[in-house]
């Protein structure tokens, strides 16, 4: 009988699962979509038990696809920053996923911020206080559990690590625990100062082991037979910048979606400035790797809606405009949420700037379709002026990266080459070879960089990217600039 390692890929939008071969190659896909929430403007959430069946009813559809694989274990891939709640005893929820995408807790962030606490948070964890990370979220939960509750509080993998073995274990992986905002990155254990700071007690906080461990066995999961090894726990970006095999200080990756995760890996340790992030990559055999991290919030997401705002069909049709628009034109600052790495100004408004009566069409969409290069620029400049390596291979996936333009876009405004993948469960993938480590299917990372992978080499050509970016920053200055008082009451 064939043997696979069955992966898991929690999504914001959908829960995927995938059967991965002993030799690398997917044999089944399933997918089940989550739902979200918003009671309210500005937050974001979802059922921890949908989400839950979500995950179940992906399994059933990929293991209907190949009926005849044996699951040798279970890999674990997540959306990251999302935060919940449950009961110790009953294993049921207490209370939302509050979604990385919240900004519920942005009055308590501000009040950390005006208190003086930014710079040590930093320091420690590698983060910046704003409402994407957790720990005001977490606060915000254990603030709204019933009174005498013995609670488990966690990320998305330790709530999947509990529902799979029936809450035997409560435990998650570095990576994971790295976005927390409570994990002291150099220490690599919860933080006594963190968790007063914040609000949250150490007891209700999951167990942090490597991200190739043994999180236990599954126990009646609907579906699957009790005993198989839960191998491997990783957010889904790093997950990814693990698919790629970007093991080489230096290397990288760039996840194009709704927002974008731009990650290179690092030698050591290294304290984040100028608008990234440090964070654990992974962790194994006790060792973590780190990387230094922009998030942008506002990437992919600019295309469908100025693709609806010039009366297009699609996306496509939005980037064969953009093409041929002559030299010129406008910028663009997708700032509908305020800007994420390595601005972070909440503030920023999205604007186009520098419009005349000879602007084209084309010009317009061309300067949506910049923003996104531009935005990947902007990080990897703040990165590399730290890094004590060059920026070696980098990698895209995520949708959008399918599309040549866009990624030629990418590489000629970086003029650093581009390796496009074609690895649409490229999170899935990291994650089942980070359990193949720790069921000794693949012996280290030399044999798992060895497997095959479908890429498409983008060198960067001669263009006018360094004219479009002076056009870029002088819209990126116009949207962060305060406006008048007269225009904001």
């Amino acid at each position: 009988m064939t043997t696979a390692i069955l992966a898991i890929d929690q999504g914001t939008t959908n829960s995927k699962a995938v059967l991965v071969s002993t030799g690398g190659e997917i044999l089944a896909r399933g997918s089940s979509p989550v739902g979200i929430e918003h009671p309210k403007p500005g937050w974001v959430e979802q059922s921890p038990q949908r989400l839950w069946e979500s995950v179940l009813e992906a399994i059933a559809t990929c293991r209907a696809a190949a009926p005849a694989v044996e699951v040798l274990g279970i890999a674990i891939s997540n959306q990251r920053e999302s935060v919940t709640v449950w009961d110790a005893v009953t294993g049921k929820p207490l209370g939302p996923v509050v979604s990385w995408q919240c900004r519920r807790s942005a009055p308590a962030c501000a009040e950390l911020i005006a208190a003086g606490h930014a710079p040590q948070v930093q320091a420690l964890t590698g983060l910046p206080i704003d409402p994407m990370f957790p720990g005001p979220k977490m606060k915000w939960l254990l603030d709204r559990v019933p009174a005498g509750s013995k609670v488990r509080l966690g990320t998305i993998d330790a709530w999947l690590i509990h529902c799979f073995t029936d809450g035997a274990v409560h435990a998650c992986d570095a990576a994971n625990a790295a976005r927390s905002q409570l994990y002291d990155l150099n220490a690599q254990v919860w933080s006594d100062e963190l968790c007063a700071l914040f609000g949250v007690s150490k007891t209700a906080l999951p167990e942090v082991r490597d991200s190739a461990s043994y999180f236990g066995v599954t126990k009646n999961v609907p579906g699957l037979p009790d005993g198989i090894p839960i191998a491997s726990a990783i957010g889904d970006s790093h997950a990814a910048l693990f698919g790629h095999g970007a093991f080489n200080p230096g290397d990288g990756k760039v996840t194009f979606g709704t927002g974008s995760s731009v990650m290179t890996t690092l030698p050591r340790f290294i304290a984040p400035e100028r608008g990234i992030t440090t964070t654990i990559a992974w962790s194994i055999d006790g060792q973590p790797t780190y990387a230094f991290e922009g998030n942008i919030l506002v990437s992919a997401a600019s295309l469908p809606w100025m693709a609806d705002m010039l009366g297009l069909p699609d996306v496509q049709a939005l980037t064969e405009l953009a093409a041929t628009a002559p030299p010129g034109g406008p910028g663009f600052v997708p700032a509908f949420v305020g800007l994420g790495a390595p601005y972070w100004h909440s503030d920023a408004r999205a604007l186009f700037s520098g419009i005349t009566f000879n602007t084209s069409r084309a010009q317009m969409a061309r300067a949506v379709t910049d923003s996104i290069a531009f935005q990947v620029h902007d990080v990897f400049k703040a990165m590399s002026s730290q890094s004590p390596t060059r920026l070696g291979r980098l990698y895209a996936d995520g949708g959008p990266s399918k599309n040549t333009f866009l990624m030629q876009c990418v590489a000629d405004t970086l003029d650093h080459t581009i390796i496009q993948c074609d690895a649409p469960e490229a999170s899935a993938l990291g994650a089942a070879y980070m359990a193949g480590l720790t069921l000794g299917v693949w012996r280290d990372l030399a044999a798992i960089a060895a497997l095959p992978r479908t890429v498409n080499i983008l060198p960067p050509r001669t263009s006018d990217a360094a004219d479009r970016l002076l056009v870029w920053q002088d819209a990126i200055y116009r949207s962060t600039v305060p406006a008048p008082s007269s225009m904001s009451e």
